[in-house]
Order: structure tokens, then sequence, then C-alpha cells
């Protein structure tokens, strides 16, 4: 198979779009589904993603807000998703015809006015740094931190062995 200059591929039995290729792998209920699923930028969305791990498949779930939607329903049509797992920002990108999504649940639907959200990254990083800088504020003296040997209450001899 060798590429032409507009994205087609060239093999023994003609020329395949991008399209083509699409509609061999899906069933034509598929397509008009993920076409019929109207995905916004601003939606909360969880992906049902298949990973295959040691021969076996598994189903893998991301569960984020769209910060942006690319070539719209088109076959090459993507969608970014954006989740914070464990205080780290992830973002993902998947195509929306992609065999390895077994489904897209769109769990809430939030009104935006920009069509691409990335200035959600900086935000976000800007609340965490405002947290950290109040949280600091407010163990500022030593006096307001709590010793060790103050938080230990002392259990008297007789009710430990009492308590074996």
């Amino acid at each position: 198979m060798s590429r032409t200059r507009s994205s087609r591929l060239r093999t023994e039995s003609g020329t395949l779009t991008m399209a083509s290729l699409i509609t061999r792998q899906f069933i034509a209920k598929d397509v008009a589904n993920r076409k019929d699923l109207d995905i916004r930028t601003g939606d909360t969305i969880r992906v049902s993603v298949k990973i295959e791990e040691k021969g076996k498949i598994r189903i893998q779930m991301f569960e984020g807000l769209v910060i942006a939607r690319k070539h719209g329903t088109e076959a090459g049509g993507t969608f970014t998703v954006r989740k914070v797992s464990h205080g780290v920002g992830v973002e993902r990108i998947f195509p929306l015809y992609s065999p390895s999504i077994e489904k897209i649940e769109v769990i809430r639907r939030t009104r935006v006015r920009r069509s691409k959200l990335y200035f959600i990254r900086e935000k976000v990083t800007r609340d965490i740094r405002r947290k950290m800088r109040n949280f600091v504020g407010f163990f500022s003296s030593s006096e307001d931190l709590a010793k060790p040997e103050d938080m230990m209450d002392e259990v008297p001899a007789e009710e430990s062995d009492s308590a074996e």
C-alpha cells in the first residue's frame, strides 16, 4: 500500500479513502449512532475503551470534559477529553469512529461560549496554586501546628494490662 497526496491508500484492488475504511470496519448502524450522538465542547462524557493486555480484552472507562472537537462528524473526526486523576491532568484524543471505543455516554451537557476550551488547563493550575497558597497561609505560625507529643494520649499502665 502506498500513500498518495490526498490521504488515500492505494491497494491492489483500487483506491481506498478514510471513509471507505471506516464503513468496512463498522456496521452502518454504528456509524449512524456515533453521528447522532452530537458530542459538543463542554460536555462531560464517559468513554468505554477496549484495551488488550496479555491476550485479554478489558474495558476501561475514561470520564472527563470535552475540551475540543475537530473535523466534525467526518471520517477523521476527533474529540479531546480532559480529566484530573490523582491531581494530574490527563488529556486523551479519541477518533470518533474508532473500533476500540465500545460506547460513549454523555453524562452532562454544559453551555459554553467557546469551541475550544484549552484555557481550562491554565485555569485548573491557577485554582490549585490558590488553594495551596491559602492552605500554607492557614499554618503560617509554628504555634498553630500541633506537636506530636500533644496528639498522643497517655494510657495508664493498669488499663493496658486489663485489656489483654
